[in-house]
């Protein structure tokens, strides 16, 4: 059975740069220019994958490029699949990765679960955590709270990041008009608003092992 290495740990490897963790797996995106030069790639990517590995294999073709997740640090399939596209002279864009969950607050989660569940078609992963078992919708999470908060927003959206890249997309929410809530967790999460006070949390690996 293969054991998932921390976050730090496959970026401490050799042949990973085109990749970047998001919470609990890690993306990397080509940049083909072209639907056919996506074919390609993901043909390659098909040839070099075995069995097992497709498991934790999730690609997306779009005509633009092609987005693959692991949802095991795979350093050695990483690195395969970075050499395919490096092969077909596909460049990696590190900036354009990210991981979207949407968290609400909650009460009694045990209460508010099974409706989501439900309503969303999503399979559950643990006590507190949906997912598309599609892989195509954002993750669904829920948050503990202590009281009711009637004048807040309960629900927010987590953006999950490539490590390098958190300031630069802090400073981009900032200038078009957000504000910094709070950064007690940074560099793990910072929180943002938007002018009408609407949350949202820019989130990174980095402080989570």
């Amino acid at each position: 059975m293969t054991v998932q290495i921390t976050a730090g740990q496959f970026h401490g490897a050799d042949g990973v740069e085109d990749w970047r963790s998001l919470y609990h797996m890690v993306s990397a995106y080509f940049r083909t220019g072209s639907l056919a030069k996506g074919i390609a790639l993901v043909d390659e990517i098909g040839q070099l994958v075995g069995g097992a590995e497709q498991q934790y294999l999730n690609v997306d073709l779009r005509h633009a490029g092609v987005t693959v997740s692991l949802s095991l640090r795979d350093v050695a399939l990483a690195r395969r699949i970075s050499a395919a596209a490096k092969e077909l002279d596909i460049p990696a864009d590190p900036t354009a990765v990210q991981l979207i969950n949407v968290t609400l607050d909650a009460l009694v989660g045990a209460d508010v679960l099974p409706f989501w569940r439900a309503l969303l078609g999503y399979r559950q992963i643990g006590d507190d955590y949906l997912a598309d078992p599609a892989r195509r919708g954002p993750g669904f999470g829920l948050q503990p709270m202590d009281a009711a908060r009637p004048q807040r927003n309960r629900m927010h959206l987590d953006v999950a990041v490539p490590h390098d890249q958190a300031e630069a997309r802090i400073a981009a929410a900032l200038a078009a008009g957000g504000r910094l809530v709070s950064a007690a967790h940074a560099p793990m999460w910072w929180i943002l608003a938007d002018a009408e006070g609407n949350e949202a949390c820019v989130a990174t690996w980095v402080g989570r092992e």
